[in-house]
């Protein structure tokens, strides 16, 4: 994992060279401060996907949890409610989304890949059905201070910056520091053995899921407030894989039971270069989807090589 994380290290300082020499306006302190925000931003759903993978999951439903909850949040202001007390439905219903996919797994055993899969298409359908009909929705009127969430500074530093920062050393501490991540590590390992073992592994898959949405919520919050608007669309967008990219690039391996917030945040760093070289660029979309495509594909088999499945990791329904 060390050479893996060495090499990512690596292909980042290059690529941070390079582009600050073909291209004039990738170190402007305009394109900076846009790299720094959407890295940022990346970070944090990074850091939710890594709960679940540490512990052998995915959930490639994070982006309509986050879509859903943070418009209907928008869209009950727009109603009449309190803005405070409407941010704190959005929170309750991206939980109890991310609890019902934990249980789901837990307890109808279901596999991680499909289960998220489906209740993204699930979530997503049911708020554009029932929660709001436009795909962007702008941030509430005289909100100055969640605004400044998404725009302001804190002793020149990005407030988005600050929240990833602070996001970081919060996971770490958990991961690190806490029952809950000594267990999650657990599972990773081996999920029959930590079974046997009496750990609460049912309540374990739910409580994480259901942090993963919380922190995606989270995420959803501070892009809305940068960009002062949220759009339903990114749900249709490539994100998620964005995200799967800077996990597995970074060096949380699919099987589970290893990695850290240092993983997370070197995969986020070389991403968001080369996301951003790619847009400076000017390269057109597809090109883009397909250089993120086979990086993605090459991470996952250099994943492979370096982290062998195991008998029982190789059964499915282990993702």
């Amino acid at each position: 994992m060390q050479s893996q994380e060495g090499i990512v290290f690596l292909l980042a300082v290059v690529a941070f060279l390079a582009f600050s020499i073909l291209l004039p306006s990738f170190l402007s302190s305009g394109n900076l401060l846009v790299l720094v925000r959407s890295v940022s931003i990346l970070g944090i759903l990074a850091l939710g996907m890594a709960l679940v993978v540490i512990a052998r999951g995915i959930d490639v439903s994070m982006i309509a949890v986050m879509v859903v909850s943070v418009s209907w949040a928008f869209v009950i202001t727009r109603a009449g409610y309190p803005f405070e007390l409407a941010l704190l439905i959005g929170a309750s219903f991206a939980m109890l989304a991310g609890i019902m996919i934990g249980t789901l797994i837990a307890f109808g055993e279901v596999p991680p890949i499909f289960a998220t899969l489906a209740a993204g298409s699930v979530i997503y359908g049911t708020g554009r059905t029932f929660f709001f009909t436009l795909e962007m929705q702008n941030v509430p009127p005289d909100t100055e201070w969640f605004r400044l969430i998404g725009q302001g500074n804190v002793f020149g530093i990005p407030v988005t910056v600050v929240a990833f920062a602070l996001l970081c050393v919060v996971v770490q501490l958990v991961l690190r520091r806490t029952r809950f991540g000594w267990m999650t590590y657990a599972m990773g390992n081996n999920p029959n053995t930590a079974r046997v073992s009496g750990l609460p592994t049912r309540p374990m898959i739910v409580a994480q899921y259901a942090s993963t949405a919380l922190i995606a919520y989270v995420a959803g919050l501070i892009l809305a407030s940068s960009a002062a608007a949220i759009n339903a669309r990114l749900f249709n967008s490539t994100m998620i894989y964005d995200i799967l990219l800077v996990v597995v690039l970074g060096g949380i391996g699919l099987n589970g039971g290893h990695g850290s917030v240092r993983n997370v945040i070197l995969g986020t760093v070389f991403v968001g270069i080369l996301l951003n070289g790619m847009t400076i660029m000017n390269i057109d979309y597809t090109i883009q989807n397909l250089v993120k495509g086979v990086v993605l594909l090459l991470a996952i088999v250099v994943d492979s090589l370096v982290n062998p499945r195991d008998e029982q990791t190789s059964q499915q329904g282990d993702l």
